[in-house]
């Protein structure tokens, strides 16, 4: 897809943090969004920003957990829009435990809203990008889909989820005229469960180093034009270790915990089991 201008996207998770930075970079490029996300506040502020660089905007209320919610999300967009050319499954949740102390509930929601949600909303949208003859879809995971960290192994298994998901779509559907990326961001900052660490004093290990949320936005861009399969939004020092992650994986927990990778989970665990305290 190279040329965007006038196509129409659904990007959840679109109220704060990464979401907004994708949506913008889509209206710069000419692209008509339907802004899904929980807070319908927060989105109409997006909204009316996208609409002032010159593109049509609609917000709505969304929990992608919800099939009914779902259903309304590509009724509305198509009545309102047009049909959908872009999808992209930004919205997600973080839970940061001990896995034998962790809920229940915060195992499944993760996994529903960071992996079944994605699935579900991109087998409903797909079957109408087939048939135009056009479409993309990108799914925005995690480097904590490439390597599984302390502390997070609900979020771990979700996000690994959806970068198999995107690379068995990519198999299936090979030649056909629909794509499908799978973007990997490490700790980005100003944006999402990083920046709120941030706030609390918490440093991502100085080996992982930080990216801006701008760039994840221009790889989301860059994989619907080019139909890139995978890309991870890091500093180069952490493509090795997920290069040793698929070649030696006995050896990086080891390692991550060396790194300061566990440490840093561990802060964010504690902070939030503080928090919940108060």
């Amino acid at each position: 897809m190279d040329n965007l201008r006038g196509a129409n996207a659904i990007v959840t998770g679109a109220s704060r943090g990464i979401g907004v930075y994708i949506a913008r970079a889509l209206a710069r490029e000419g692209v008509n969004l339907a802004l899904a996300a929980r807070s319908l506040e927060d989105l109409e502020h997006v909204r009316a920003e996208m609409e002032g660089l010159g593109v049509r905007a609609i917000a709505i209320q969304c929990d992608v957990a919800e099939a009914a919610d779902r259903a309304e999300l590509i009724r509305r967009t198509e009545a309102e829009l047009g049909t959908i050319d872009i999808l992209v499954n930004n919205a997600g949740i973080e839970r940061v435990a001990r896995f034998e102390q962790a809920l229940e509930t915060d195992i499944t929601d993760t996994l529903t809203i960071n992996l079944e949600a994605p699935m579900l909303l991109t087998r409903a949208i797909v079957p109408g990008m087939l048939a135009r003859n056009r479409g993309h879809v990108v799914n925005i995971a995690s480097g904590a889909g490439k390597v599984g960290v302390a502390y997070g192994s609900s979020y771990c298994a979700s996000k690994h989820g959806l970068v198999g998901f995107t690379n068995a779509l990519r198999s299936e559907y090979r030649g056909r005229p629909v794509g499908f990326s799978v973007v990997c961001p490490g700790f980005v900052t100003d944006a999402g469960m990083y920046d709120r660490w941030e706030k609390n004093g918490i440093r991502a290990p100085r080996i992982a180093g930080t990216s801006k949320p701008e760039k994840v936005a221009e790889v989301t861009v860059r994989c619907i034009k080019r139909n890139k399969a995978e890309v991870t939004v890091n500093t180069p020092p952490v493509r090795p270790l997920i290069v040793l992650a698929n070649i030696a994986p006995s050896i990086v927990p080891a390692l991550l915990h060396r790194l300061g990778y566990a440490k840093v989970f561990e802060r964010v665990m504690d902070a939030e089991a503080g928090a919940g305290t108060k």
